[in-house]
């Protein structure tokens, strides 16, 4: 239905095609400036080139003003992006806020790209000279602006602002992801192992073993993930999006725990089934508590045979505590 109350870019004219340009300058200024806010605190090198790329469209846009001011006045006509058919349309704010400075270095480009193809294009449609002119000018001013962008990289983004920028965002990897996962995975791999293996003891059956690992292994996961989102909203610590913390948190403990609870899908009319799959389970085991000291050695800087030792000490504890309990 919107398409009924649009015009076409052609039917635009020059006074409309230059009230548009210069509320789109405005517009991917205050984008640029949202990057620039974004960045602030931990990448400030791509922050000021996301300030100085905001002050170049806001003098764009205070150019194209003064032309449209003597030619026209100073009153604007009420037209905006989403009343012109095909005209370019930006992300919503509130998703590029979550976007890596490279990201938004990317989205920029495009912006300009998108801008600057947009005027070429539309100088292509039109018949009036003037017109097409003005499009020709706004596509080599957007141009420009791409140029610039590059030339405000290298001029901001030294070696030694890449360097902190790199650092910066392995933290945050870290922090966002790494420990999330990683104490989900320890939960998922150590803490199921007590119920897990007492219902292999106590029952010798193993599907039964295996509804018990399942709704241990899942409830495991909804709780650690729950907890992970409420235990600290990101705010003050600097550790990212509580909810994309909880999911991260909540799958690697699910997952953690399933791992050794699908040897249990072995059939109980197998020969010797129950010890094929408690085998099979413990070498799982094995594998996890060997993945989770690596993680730590990789991200942490713990010593491999530090991390080795006090995983294999605490899986065992609560391997022999399920194994006691189920025996009983």
């Amino acid at each position: 239905m919107a398409l009924f109350g649009q015009k076409a870019l052609e039917d635009l004219t020059e006074r409309e095609v230059l009230a548009l340009s210069i509320a789109n300058e405005e517009e991917d200024s205050r984008i640029y400036q949202v990057f620039a806010e974004a960045c602030a605190e931990q990448f400030p090198a791509s922050a000021r080139i996301f300030e100085d790329m905001a002050e170049e469209e806001r003098g764009h846009r205070a150019s194209l003003f003064e032309v449209y001011r003597t030619r026209f006045g100073e009153h604007l006509p009420p037209i905006r992006r989403e009343d012109v058919r095909g005209f370019i349309t930006r992300r919503p704010v509130w998703w590029t806020k979550n976007l890596s400075p490279e990201r938004m270095r990317e989205e920029a480009a495009i912006m300009e790209m998108q801008a600057a193809n947009f005027y070429e294009k539309a100088a292509t449609q039109s018949l009036d000279t003037r017109i097409r002119e003005l499009f020709l000018h706004l596509a080599e001013v957007e141009r420009g602006h791409r140029r610039k962008a590059d030339q405000l990289t290298e001029a901001h983004l030294t070696d030694a602002a890449r360097g902190e920028e790199d650092a910066a965002k392995h933290r945050q990897f870290v922090l966002t992801y790494v420990q999330p996962g990683l104490a989900g995975l320890i939960d998922g791999s150590v803490s199921t192992l007590a119920p897990l293996f007492a219902a292999a003891f106590a029952t010798h059956n193993n599907w039964n073993t295996f509804l018990v690992g399942l709704a241990a292994s899942v409830g495991a996961g909804i709780s650690m993930g729950i907890t992970e989102a409420m235990s600290d909203d990101g705010i003050i610590s600097g550790r990212g999006s509580p909810w994309l913390r909880g999911v991260v948190c909540g799958l690697m403990t699910a997952i953690g725990g399933i791992g050794h609870t699908l040897p249990y899908l072995v059939p109980d009319n197998w020969s010797n089934a129950f010890y094929i799959a408690t085998l099979i389970a413990a070498a799982i085991v094995a594998v996890e508590l060997v993945v989770i000291a690596w993680v730590r050695t990789k991200y942490m800087d713990t010593p491999f045979l530090r991390s080795v030792f006090q995983v294999v000490v605490g899986g065992a504890l609560v391997l022999l505590a399920g194994i006691f309990i189920g025996s009983a």
